[in-house]
């Protein structure tokens, strides 16, 4: 069993994106798939399809095919995949890796998340063959939403709120920037805005939006928790005016670059 499927075998995705700061990343991410899926010009549901690459256990694909839309889920986590099944959607789901997709052919999708896999993926050439696999798939006009980890974020919460930071000095994991280089055994790989960058512009995908995903709402779980609805409505209606501003970007837990074909 490799580091990763360990960790997934504890880790409950589904528990933490229902937990008030998982809500908002949540619901942008989701804000922003109905409104590029609107983009395309198709006039069924059924007739977009969807391909989810490091679906996890369906947090979102299942919805999505319940709203009708054809589904396919990617998961490389065995135990995530079966909790993904147990949930009776109509989503096809398979065992896979993001680099290697050779079970579907060239240009089979209209939209394909891949919200999972640039997290644990340690190298550029890595990052960029996910990328690039989900580009073939991908229809010419069609979108890809790719998540990442940002830096600051790791180095903030790891490095100086949990006191790591001397030892990560140390070991290489942070360089004199304080640029984050993670191996296999860290299990999260985080980057800069200029990764980001780099890695759209050598895949020759063009940027629709780049946006925070979560805005501050990692640092402030305390607070959020703490929030009637209605606050916590107003929250969620602040961060979505604001999660496109270039001075959050790369502040928040997670970026999602959103690339079209």
């Amino acid at each position: 069993m490799d580091a990763l499927t360990e960790h997934y075998n504890k880790f409950n995705e589904d528990k933490r994106l229902l937990r008030r700061h998982g809500q908002v990343e949540y619901i942008t991410s989701m804000q922003y798939i109905h409104n590029y899926l609107q983009q395309l010009s198709c006039e069924d549901k059924c007739d977009i399809h969807i391909l989810d690459i490091g679906a996890g256990t369906g947090r979102y694909c299942v919805p999505l095919s319940q709203e009708g839309y054809d589904v396919t889920a990617v998961e490389y986590v065995r135990y995530n995949l079966g909790i993904l099944k147990q949930k009776g959607s109509a989503v096809k789901a398979y065992q896979g890796d993001a680099r290697r997709l050779k079970r579907f052919g060239d240009e089979s999708f209209d939209m394909v998340l891949l919200f999972g896999p640039m997290y644990h993926l340690y190298t550029f050439e890595d990052k960029l063959q996910a990328l690039l696999e989900a580009k073939r798939v991908t229809r010419k006009g069609g979108y890809i939403l790719v998540a990442y980890l940002m830096n600051e974020y790791g180095v903030l919460t790891y490095g100086f709120k949990e006191g790591h930071v001397w030892e990560c000095l140390e070991d290489g994991r942070l360089d004199e920037t304080f640029h984050c280089h993670s191996e296999e055994k860290d299990l999260y790989d985080y980057v800069r805005l200029e990764d980001i960058d780099r890695l759209q512009q050598s895949a020759g995908l063009a940027r629709a939006r780049i946006l925070s995903a979560d805005g501050p709402a990692d640092y402030m779980r305390r607070e959020l928790n703490a929030m009637d609805e209605d606050t916590f409505h107003k929250f969620i209606e602040y961060h979505l005016s604001v999660c496109e501003r270039p001075e959050l970007l790369g502040a928040g837990a997670h970026t999602l670059d959103i690339l079209q074909k």
